[in-house]
């Protein structure tokens, strides 16, 4: 039998009888004495006022309910994902701000190359009093090896897919994380300009609950930061000057920015938490 999608399914048939029992609608009523006419199946008489006997003849039998059993122990302590999965947005708390070193978020900091994300995850992640992870998208990108796809040796369709592939992967583990009861900090350098791949590929894959945040220095400081870097995280200053030029369409986008330029890591994190104690109360239209 098909159901249209989005109605509720049967209950599931007990051993011994027939497709509809467990329905409340299906309860089962004696058939009539040979020979007598045909009608309305009887309706089981009202119980008896006090004082008067029960009226004799059979009962009919009430109508069998499934009753689903206690679910089977999970020793390993892991909690599976919740059907569709994604992160709710947070509730609010009614009369002031909610503290946010306190709540089990999803936060998404974006920022150019040599914008401090990595780092400022990673204090803001040490500092919570609560569990959090740190998920970086270049960490997970180089997670190949053999055949790496390095977008700084030129972007192409194979890189484009190790990219999509990682912040997928970074999703999920997002999701993974929160249905376990621990918050995460994600980085990536999204482009405002490319809103299906960018933002909104993280809010398919984590859901409408994650917060973004932009972290968005001047060009100077970017540059100077950039230079410290090595491998194949350093990039060239034309470079850095094209993302960073990017970036600054987030202006006027309604996400909230913090300009850490005059800011170290641990002033950074917690000018995160003010911003994030407001997008809670008020989560950005994006």
């Amino acid at each position: 039998m098909q159901h249209a999608v989005g109605s509720p399914l049967p209950p599931p048939h007990q051993p011994g009888q027939g497709p509809h029992a467990g329905w409340a609608s299906a309860a089962h009523h004696p058939g009539p004495h040979p020979g007598a006419a045909q009608g309305p199946a009887p309706v089981p008489p009202p119980p008896p006022a006090p004082g008067f006997p029960a009226p004799s003849g059979p009962v009919p039998p009430a109508p069998a309910h499934h009753v689903p059993g206690p679910p089977a122990p999970d020793a390993t302590g892991h909690v599976p994902l919740p059907p569709g999965g994604p992160v709710g947005v947070p509730a609010a708390a009614p009369a002031a701000l909610p503290d946010p070193t306190t709540t089990t978020l999803a936060v998404l900091l974006i920022g150019p190359a040599g914008a401090g994300k990595t780092s400022v995850a990673k204090y803001w992640a040490d500092h919570r009093r609560v569990p959090t992870a740190h998920i970086s998208l270049d960490d997970v990108r180089e997670w190949v090896r053999s055949g790496f796809a390095d977008p700084q040796s030129g972007w192409n369709d194979n890189s484009e897919a190790q990219y999509r592939l990682a912040r997928r992967t970074c999703g999920f583990a997002a999701r993974n994380f929160l249905a376990n009861g621990i918050s995460c900090i994600l980085d990536d350098a999204v482009f405002p300009d490319r809103p299906v791949v960018g933002l909104g590929g993280w809010k398919r894959h984590v859901g409408p609950g994650l917060l973004p945040v932009v972290l968005l220095p001047g060009l100077d400081i970017v540059l100077e930061r950039n230079a410290e870097r090595s491998g194949n995280r350093r990039l060239t200053d034309e470079e850095v000057a094209r993302i960073h030029g990017r970036m600054a369409g987030w202006y006027g986008s309604g996400l909230p920015i913090i300009d850490n330029s005059q800011l170290d890591v641990p002033a950074t994190a917690r000018v995160l938490d003010e911003v994030l104690a407001r997008a809670i109360a008020s989560p950005p239209s994006w």
